[in-house]
């Protein structure tokens, strides 16, 4: 048992250490953007067009610094020059920022408050910023 264990460990160890990076990543984009909601804004329930643009901002700033160096070391366990994978790392998360201020937007326009939407959009950004560093970032060319 112990053994079949440690065997699925080894075969998703990639996928579980994501799991734990994301976690902590999310952590601490949400607690950027809500400590700059709060010094900014007194974090409010319903924030305007502007506000949620400020926290996405902040949230992702806080988020790409955080991710890039914990997802090279820890999740893709990369060797590559930094400079070859931080624009790549830079852009896809660019595209999954513009995923996140278009789910803000939306869910905002229709009313749903904040903690409602990032959830939804971290989940959905979450999913995005996996795929695009897998494949686009720190993909590792099989060796002939």
């Amino acid at each position: 048992m112990i053994e079949k264990i440690k065997g699925l460990m080894k075969k998703y160890e990639e996928m579980i250490a994501y799991l734990i990076v994301g976690g902590l990543t999310t952590i601490v984009a949400w607690g950027a953007m809500y400590l700059a909601s709060w010094l900014l804004f007194g974090n409010p329930l319903h924030p305007t067009a502007f506000e949620n643009a400020v926290m996405s901002i902040v949230n992702w700033v806080a988020g790409v610094i955080f991710a890039y160096f914990t997802n090279r070391r820890f999740v893709f366990k990369s060797h590559e020059p930094m400079l070859k994978e931080i624009p790549k790392f830079v852009l896809s998360r660019v595209s999954t920022f513009i995923l996140d201020l278009v789910i803000r937007q939306l869910f905002g326009a229709l009313g749903v408050n904040t903690y409602v939407t990032t959830f939804v959009s971290a989940v959905l950004v979450f999913i995005g910023n996996y795929v695009l560093s897998k494949l686009l970032v720190f993909n590792k060319k099989k060796e002939a």
